[in-house]
């Protein structure tokens, strides 16, 4: 695990540059530092040493010294396709999967990241042609952006970078708060900085002459199949075990995450690493550390943990907002912040569970589709008066329902995260709402039109809340503590599985991920298997209600920073409510109060 950046431009002192840039990344890489420099180029690696500590840094050359390469992850399948390639006459200086990429792209070119099985951000330079080919895994492990205007292209695994750049702009993208406010975080490929993209997750870009050309080689595809139960079962449990046999390679001792649920118990009962590491709380609903004591017990295995106090959630968060480049409210970062400062005190590499609920269907939300048939028979007509009616009413949990059932998916469903409506945004926020939610989540739903409802929240749960929440703060925050991340379930040949199963083998009206915990039963010697989604559960909801939260909240929420962008009043009402226990509004303020820390970190200080 590492980090990249790199420039195009004619400046002359590239070298100062590009130093300034690289340091801006040195928790992603501590082990190593590497720069390539011409009079077209700038280009710095970090290294986090993982695979052939000796022999593996970076910049790496081919063996004419024509092309240059900065890596970011891990190929799992490097071995397969380093045989391959020695057979078509490539040879070998090191034992490292970035000379995989160097003599693939030789080999392959543009179809090198469709041969790829891992988690992968990387550059390749041709040094003669000056083009710059740029690459990103088909689920968006691995971070990438990029920035450009007529004096300059750049492009690293973290935004951070380029405000070391003197020919970078820093603007903020206000079309984009009000999106935040609906998904928790940014959902388009536009971010909060304003000209800077982000490389989309499957797609490569070359740069050549000025000129810019994106180009898609992965795409999310779903082929039910007919088969008999067990097979499916026999599948996962197949491809599950391959999947962590590849994860576990490494030149270093390789760890877990480990919670109460079952995608990280799975993943720790067929790993078995040496060492796990828990998080909790003092409050016991929000505590999983006896639940993951009692696995480790059964498995013979270590388990380090420790319970976040309010005190500490409540300091971290200017840092979270750092480390993750843009605003989330998503209250399980500051989890993953510290049970990966736990995990970085012994280990390099971690395993951790994310992805399962996106690719097995693991959301109790999937199952509205098969608890409530009888409510879908009544004419849509019907429903979509009932929901009209209903959408004047006070936003509570039945009502919802009734709004939700009388609206096509299309019109409606963002992911299982929304926090405000559209609606309640324009009492909030006090500039113009203009890029609407629909705007974002069509071009998925047109590409899956034709399949079920079920599937679709699928794509729109895999190409926002996973790739763009979920996996960007876990890079980020293990990242944070020179910790490399890896998600078995997160894998394209795992998702191959996942995405021939058919409904029923998903989702039915007793449980969610229903084959995937029958797999999963085989090997966990406890009962969490059968644990029903918590999540990273976090008890913000209650400290809020406390004094010295309560008040910190409100005092941001009078800053001249909150007046300029959000009515404070409404924020004010809002969190008083909450305290007084009207209405559960903790979703809703803590992401405000997250996006203006944000700002606060990059805009104000």
């Amino acid at each position: 695990m590492c980090g990249i950046t790199g420039f195009i431009s004619n400046s002359s002192d590239k070298k100062t540059i590009i130093k300034k840039m690289s340091q801006k990344i040195e928790h992603r890489g501590p082990d190593a530092e590497g720069f390539y420099l011409d009079d077209n180029i700038a280009l710095a690696h970090r290294r986090l040493s993982i695979i052939d500590l000796k022999n593996g840094n970076q910049p790496m050359y081919n063996e004419n010294n024509d092309l240059v390469c900065i890596f970011n992850g891990e190929i799992y399948n490097y071995l397969e396709l380093k045989r391959k390639l020695e057979k078509a006459g490539h040879k070998f200086a090191t034992s490292s999967d970035t000379e995989v990429l160097l003599h693939g792209y030789e080999q392959w070119h543009d179809d090198l990241p469709k041969k790829l099985r891992g988690m992968f951000a990387f550059a390749i330079y041709d040094i003669k042609n000056k083009s710059l080919f740029l690459a990103r895994d088909p689920f968006g492990i691995k971070p990438l952006y990029y920035y450009f205007n007529d004096k300059v292209f750049m492009f690293a695994s973290e935004i951070k970078c380029f405000l070391e750049h003197p020919d970078f702009h820093k603007e903020l993208n206000e079309d984009l708060i009000g999106p935040f406010m609906s998904f928790s975080f940014t959902p388009t490929t536009e971010t909060f900085f304003k000209g800077v993209y982000r490389l989309d997750p499957g797609t490569f870009l070359k740069y050549e002459n000025k000129d810019i050309n994106i180009n898609r080689y992965f795409n999310l595809e779903f082929n039910e199949k007919n088969k008999k139960y067990d097979s499916y079962v026999k599948d996962i449990d197949k491809v599950m075990k391959d999947s962590i046999k590849l994860h576990m390679l490494s030149d270093v001792e390789v760890g877990s995450f480990l919670s109460s649920g079952i995608d990280s118990s799975y993943i720790v009962s067929l790993a078995k690493p040496n060492k796990t590491y828990t998080v909790g709380y003092d409050i016991p609903k929000y505590n999983e550390i006896e639940y993951a004591k009692d696995l480790t017990d059964k498995l013979k295995i270590k388990n380090t943990s420790k319970k976040i106090t309010k005190e500490e959630y409540m300091q971290v968060i200017p840092k979270i907002m750092y480390y993750m480049d843009e605003p989330t409210s998503d209250p399980a970062a500051v989890a993953l912040y510290f049970v990966a400062q736990l995990a970085s005190k012994d280990l390099k590499v971690v395993l951790s569970g994310e992805g399962a609920d996106e690719f097995f269907g693991g959301y109790n939300y999937y199952r509205e589709e098969v608890d409530y048939k009888f409510y879908n028979k009544i004419p849509f007509f019907i429903r979509h008066l009932i929901s009209n009616i209903c959408k004047c009413l006070p936003e509570v949990r039945g009502i919802n329902f009734l709004v939700r059932r009388g609206q096509k998916l299309e019109d409606n469903y963002i992911g299982v995260n929304k926090v405000y409506s559209e609606k309640e945004i324009k009492k909030v926020l006090k500039m113009p709402y203009k890029l609407k939610n629909k705007d974002i989540t069509k071009p998925v739903y047109d590409e899956f039109k034709d399949k079920s409802n079920i599937i679709k929240m699928q794509a729109i749960d895999i190409n926002f809340w996973l790739i763009k929440d979920i996996l960007q703060k876990a890079d980020r925050m293990t990242m944070a503590h020179s910790l490399e991340g890896r998600v078995p379930f997160v894998d394209k040949e795992v998702f191959k599985v996942a995405s021939s199963l058919p409904l029923d083998v998903k989702v039915t009206k007793d449980n969610t991920k229903v084959a995937l915990r029958d797999a999963a039963k085989k090997v966990i010697p406890n009962e969490s298997y059968k644990k029903k989604k918590l999540g990273f559960p976090v008890p913000i909801r209650e400290w809020m209600k406390e004094d010295d939260v309560f008040n910190e909240i409100k005092k941001t929420f009078s800053t001249s920073y909150c007046e300029k962008y959000f009515d404070s009043e409404y924020l004010l009402h809002l969190l008083a409510d909450h305290r007084n226990n009207r209405k559960d509004n903790y979703r809703k303020i803590w992401n405000v109060y997250c996006f203006l820390k944000w700002y606060e970190v990059y805009f104000v200080n």
